[in-house]
C-alpha cells in the first residue's frame, strides 16, 4: 500500500498543517516517524494546544517562544536525532504543550534548520468531526500541504456536543439538524464548504482530505461514498482525498484523484 509521504505527494520539504477531528495528533505523529526515517530534520508543533507528547511519538520536546532559539537548539539536536517537537509553553495542570504563533512557525522554516514541520492548526475536543470557528483554524502562511481530518465513527451518531465540535455550525452548513443523525453527506458537505473544515487555507497550499478511522470493512465502505461525492464535484479544491487509518496498518487504505 502506498507510504503516507506518497499518498500526500511529499516532495523535498516544506510546511504541513493539519486540521479538523478525529486523529490530528496521531497523524501528525505517525507522518513524522515516515518523514523522519528518510530524511530527517522534522519539527512537530501546534498554533492551538496538544497534549505533551510521549517519548514514543517525540522523544525530544523544546519550550520557548523564540523561533532564534528553537532553530539554534534544533541544530545541535539533529546531529544525533531526526525529529523533536516544539511549543511556546508549558501547562502543566492540563498536561499540554501551548502552541506557536503561526509567524513564528513561518519564520522557523525560514531558517532553514527543518526539512519538515508538521502543524496541528486546530483543536475539537477529542470530537471526530468539527466545523471552525470564525477564530480558526490557525494555520501559518507557509503551509504547503493542508490536511483535513475526519473521524469516521461519527458517521451514524447524532449530531451533538457529545460527537461533534460546534454541532451548530455544521447544522447551518450541511443543514442537518441538532440531534439527526451525522450522514456521509453531512461530513462531504463540510469538508467542502468554504466555511467548512479547509477554512483559510493558504492560496499556495495542496489540499487534501484524510478519512481516518477505516479500520472495518463498515467504515470503509462509508469512507468510498463520501469519497465518490467528493469526486463527483469539480470544485472542491482537493488534490486527493485519503482514506486510512493512523492507529493500525496500512495507514492509508486507498485514495482517489
Amino acid at each position: 500500500m502506498p507510504s503516507l509521504r506518497h499518498s500526500l505527494m511529499l516532495k523535498k520539504g516544506g510546511v504541513i498543517s493539519i486540521v479538523g477531528a478525529g486523529g490530528k495528533t496521531a497523524l501528525m505523529f505517525r507522518l513524522a516517524r515516515e518523514l523522519s526515517k528518510e530524511g530527517g530534520r522534522v519539527l512537530t508543533t501546534t498554533t492551538t494546544k496538544i497534549y505533551i507528547p510521549r517519548r514514543t511519538q517525540s522523544s525530544i520536546v523544546m519550550v520557548s517562544e523564540s523561533a532564534e532559539t528553537i532553530a539554534k537548539r534544533a541544530r545541535e539536536v539533529f546531529k544525533r536525532n531526526s525529529h523533536i517537537s516544539a511549543g511556546s509553553a508549558v501547562l502543566h495542570l492540563k498536561n499540554k504543550l501551548k502552541g506557536l504563533k503561526p509567524e513564528t512557525i513561518d519564520a522557523l522554516w525560514q531558517s532553514g534548520v527543518f526539512r519538515w514541520i508538521i502543524v496541528e492548526a486546530d483543536g475539537a475536543a477529542g470530537r471526530p468531526l468539527k466545523v471552525p470557528a470564525l477564530h480558526e483554524p490557525v494555520i501559518p502562511q507557509s503551509t504547503r500541504w493542508l490536511i483535513g481530518v475526519v473521524g469516521l465513527n461519527a458517521v451514524g451518531k447524532p449530531l451533538t456536543d457529545k460527537w461533534a465540535f460546534r454541532p451548530q455550525l455544521i447544522s447551518k452548513i450541511s443543514g442537518l439538524a441538532i440531534g439527526a443523525a451525522i450522514t456521509e453527506k453531512t461530513i462531504a458537505a463540510v469538508l467542502m464548504d468554504n466555511n467548512g473544515i479547509m477554512k483559510d487555507s493558504p492560496g499556495e497550499a495542496m489540499r487534501f482530505a484524510f478519512l481516518n478511522q477505516a479500520d472495518s470493512q463498515e467504515r470503509l465502505v462509508i469512507a468510498k461514498r463520501i469519497a465518490s461525492v467528493l469526486d463527483c464535484h469539480e470544485k472542491t479544491g482537493f488534490t486527493r482525498v485519503l482514506i486510512g487509518q493512523t492507529l493500525y496498518e496500512p495507514s492509508v487504505k486507498k485514495y482517489y484523484l
